[in-house]
């Protein structure tokens, strides 16, 4: 995508995010219970200023410290909730003496925006959107390039962070005194009544130099070469037993994951029409997030074919470095980090493909 480099002045950013809320549904990062979350936001809403102690099983928002704006990193909630909800009406239906009826939801009429989006969470959407056969969900994106990691984060080992590549229709980075907009054609309308210019030559040096300093602060990494091949090797290796001593199982790591997948479907009946009437038996079809670490996932009839703490993390694992290739040729996963910080017990998936490797 050709991008046309803009700077404008910090002060300006409420004004920028109120011209995107005028024509869209505009979703970023917000504080809400000590913790950044993603929700729908105003021009006073964004974070600015504050940071985050992360490490593995632990989270906490520090007072605000800071005079830059975007100084936070990644909180629990991703993007996925968003494109792909944790419960979802897939279609209604009406089973009546002329026959079945199906009738589809209709979809919000409010154009998305979505605000914030850092490159491991883009990268993570265009994972999702090859998983769901390219149903891409239609918003206009905002990313953010990183000016400082989480402490979990192993982006740049997986060449998905901290810079922005493509995958979205604006990316502003912090400068020490402006904001950097990079954006196409359709975003260059939302800086009408806002002051802006051409970027320099010394401003574009300033953003390189800010995003290198960013990718050398990731301490965390992960080498992948082949690492597929040796999780295949290693299915009895006795590290999934010792994880499985310590995992809970309790699918954190499944939940906050931008890339996972999982869900089950159930046909919820309304009660009233089970009753005999002319309008026949009517209900709808419902799609929610489940988890492989949940036992009943992997339960067939007949029995269940993960039935151990073992068995379902060692499959959590592999899908994501292993099979995971094999059904969509990328890996499965983006370097966030969000599963060591929201796991209880602080597990890290760093430090355990290493074992492996």
């Amino acid at each position: 995508m050709n991008y046309k480099i803009l700077k404008i002045r910090k002060h300006d950013l409420n004004l920028f995010i109120q011209n995107l809320k005028n024509s869209y549904r505009l979703i970023g990062p917000a504080i809400e219970n000590e913790v950044i979350m993603l929700r729908e936001i105003g021009p006073d809403d964004l974070p600015s200023g504050f940071r985050d102690s992360q490490s593995p099983g632990h989270y906490r928002l520090v007072d605000k410290r800071d005079d830059r704006i975007f100084t936070f990193s990644n909180g629990p909630d991703s993007f996925k909730r968003f494109i792909f909800p944790p419960v979802n009406v897939v279609f209604e239906f009406r089973k009546t003496k002329r026959g079945l009826i199906i009738k589809t939801p209709h979809e919000d009429r409010v154009p998305l925006s979505i605000f914030g989006v850092r490159a491991c969470d883009i990268e993570a959407m265009k994972i999702l959107n090859r998983v769901f056969s390219n149903n891409e969900k239609k918003a206009f994106i905002v990313g953010l390039n990183c000016i400082y990691p989480g402490e979990n984060c192993f982006c740049a080992s997986l060449g998905s962070g901290p810079e922005i590549r493509d995958g979205c229709d604006m990316v502003i980075t912090e400068l020490e005194k402006h904001l950097l907009i990079e954006s196409g054609e359709e975003g260059l309308r939302f800086l009408q009544g806002i002051f802006h210019e051409e970027a320099s030559k010394e401003d574009l040096e300033e953003k390189k130099s800010i995003i290198e300093q960013c990718r050398n602060m990731i301490k965390k990494s992960i080498t992948t070469g082949d690492l597929a091949a040796r999780i295949y090797r290693n299915s009895e290796h006795p590290l999934w037993l010792r994880i499985a001593e310590r995992c809970l199982a309790c699918g954190n790591c499944t939940q906050v994951c931008p890339t996972c997948f999982c869900n089950s479907s159930f046909d919820l009946v309304d009660m009233p029409s089970l009753k005999r009437s002319s309008e026949g038996v009517s209900g709808k079809r419902i799609r929610i997030w489940d988890s492989c670490f949940s036992m009943n996932f992997a339960r067939v009839h007949g029995g269940n074919f993960r039935p151990s703490r073992r068995a379902r993390y060692r499959q959590w694992l592999s899908h994501k470095f292993g099979y995971w290739i094999d059904q969509f040729g990328i890996i499965g996963c983006v370097g966030c980090g969000r599963c060591i910080t929201w796991c209880p017990v602080g597990i890290d998936i760093t430090e355990e493909l290493g074992v492996i490797r």
